[in-house]
């Protein structure tokens, strides 16, 4: 079959084997970034949006946390399985898929008129964005050459860095304009073009490949990961607003119960030759245990952090959705220097991360200071110092997770600890909004707004003390030769994925 374009798609790597270059991989470049832009400002805008929301739609206290959380999660839920459906029924027309799915669940989320409605559509964005999202870094890793692919790689940290920074203006402005009295809604709508043009750009300049059906789908593991992780959220959220009934706590002690159950469950389907969802031998090291768990805990704290700040800028000091938005855009700077100064930082390893958790808690407390000396008066230009601190250490703690974590696994694992330290990322993000933001409202029963943020940001240390702790599990330096825009399943492409992330919890 041939494109439009005149080009007849090859079942086999465009850039494998000496065979030539894929004639349009720079312009499938821009259709890929254009799917990661689209994830991005989705994963971004709620935590601006959430209190114009709730005002337009109604809901209670938990509808805002399950914006961010009920995304997240089906992210999470979603990657585990994504990047296969790509290598069983072909990795266009998955993007495909998933590009049209995310761009209709984006015009749910526009149409919605009860929250249930938007929760659903929202689960439905992030089930859709993890079938397409791992689609576009292994097309990527066959239509580049090993020499292009380290520039092919570097275009995210541009893009996603700019759309870290612009995402939080765009969402304010698109909410204060109004434009013919759509509000809030045009923040999910104007996924519309930008999907059209990732699904259309896919058809066209996408090269299709052949069906591999050389691996079968673990649908029992990957259900077991649902609903544990369900089980788990679902009450965090839900509990406070019914007074924590024995069911949360009922629920909770199953979620834990259904890990387990998955744990061994993958053992088994290892041990008869079967192909696990996750790599059994990886949960033996202790520099890949350790790093899940100071991923869970790292990304659980980020979240939190930037769905509450949101909320007491709003809610407590009066914000305008564009003003909170102008007010987190010193962090997002402060990541993307962090990020770029941390190339010349790899070779200090462990301790990178070390000092920017020394330089995010710094932040943190410049923070609470900042909101608590100036009370109810302070403005966004007070909190500056502080934001870029801790955008400053958060950056420095995200730029060598992926490699240092990796750097404990073995090259025939790397794949399976890619994935699964991406979905622990996503899930960190879903227990974030649960967590932190139950603490902020609960406290909220007894206090005032800035009482509550106050709470929260103590959570945060907590938090952030422990990660600390965490980081010696880990090897004293990754491996050298990640960081060279290896392909997918690398070290290098999780670290891409993690680029790709880097604003993905930032205040909008």
């Amino acid at each position: 079959m041939t494109d439009a374009v005149g080009l007849s798609p090859s079942a086999t790597p465009p850039s494998a084997g000496g065979a030539e270059p894929y004639r349009w991989r720079w312009v499938a470049l821009f259709v890929i970034l254009a799917a990661e832009v689209m994830d991005l400002l989705d994963s971004l805008v709620t935590n601006i949006a959430a209190p114009a929301i709730r005002q337009d739609i109604g809901g209670g206290e938990s509808t805002i946390q399950w914006l961010g959380a009920g995304y997240t999660l089906a992210m999470a839920i979603g990657l585990i399985t994504g990047g296969r459906l790509g290598d069983i029924f072909g990795r266009r027309r998955m993007f495909m898929l998933g590009a049209a799915g995310f761009t209709l669940g984006s015009l749910a989320c526009g149409v919605a008129q009860e929250p249930w409605q938007l929760i659903a559509a929202r689960i439905a964005q992030g089930l859709l964005g993890a079938v397409m999202l791992p689609q576009g870094l292994g097309i990527m890793k066959e239509i580049f050459s090993p020499k292009e692919q380290g520039a092919a790689f570097g275009m995210f940290g541009p893009v996603m860095g700019l759309s870290t920074v612009g995402g939080p203006i765009l969402a304010g402005w698109l909410i204060d304009a109004d434009f013919a009295g759509t509000g809030w809604r045009m923040i999910f709508l104007i996924n519309i073009p930008l999907g059209l043009f990732a699904f259309i750009g896919g058809r066209v300049f996408l090269p299709a490949q052949a069906e591999g059906r050389t691996v079968r789908l673990d649908l029992v593991g990957a259900l077991l990961a649902a609903v544990g992780a369900a089980t788990v959220i679902y009450p965090l959220v839900q509990g406070r607003e019914h007074d924590w009934p024995l069911w949360a706590f009922a629920l909770l002690a199953v979620g834990v119960a259904v890990f387990g159950l998955f744990g061994w469950y993958e053992s088994r389907r290892k041990a008869v030759g079967a192909d696990p969802l996750v790599e059994p031998s990886l949960f033996a090291k202790r520099g890949f245990s350790g790093g899940m768990v100071l991923g869970l805990i790292f990304f659980t704290a980020m979240t939190g952090f930037w769905l509450t700040f949101s909320l007491y800028t709003q809610l407590g000091l009066h914000y305008s959705p564009l003003k909170s938005g102008l007010a987190g855009v010193p962090a997002s700077v402060g990541m993307v220097i962090a990020f770029v100064a941390s190339q010349a930082l790899q070779r200090f390893g462990r301790k990178v991360m070390h000092a920017g958790l020394l330089v995010m808690l710094a932040g943190v407390l410049g923070l609470m200071y900042t909101l608590h000396s100036q009370g109810a008066g302070v403005t966004p230009w007070q909190t500056v110092p502080a934001l870029l601190v801790t955008g400053l250490g958060m950056g420095l703690v995200m730029a060598p997770f992926f490699g240092m974590v990796l750097a404990s696994v073995d090259a025939h694992e790397t794949g399976s600890a890619s994935g699964t330290l991406t979905a622990v990322q996503q899930l960190g993000g879903a227990l974030g909004s649960a967590i932190l933001g139950t603490v902020f409202f609960e406290r909220l029963k007894t206090t005032d707004f800035a009482g509550a943020e106050q709470l929260t940001l103590w959570s945060e240390i907590a938090m952030l003390v422990a990660v600390f702790a965490a980081i010696f599990l880990l090897p004293e330096h990754a491996r050298p030769e990640d960081g060279e825009g290896a392909p997918e399943g690398s070290a290098d492409a999780a670290a891409t994925v993690d680029v790709r992330k880097e604003g993905e919890h930032q205040p909008v």
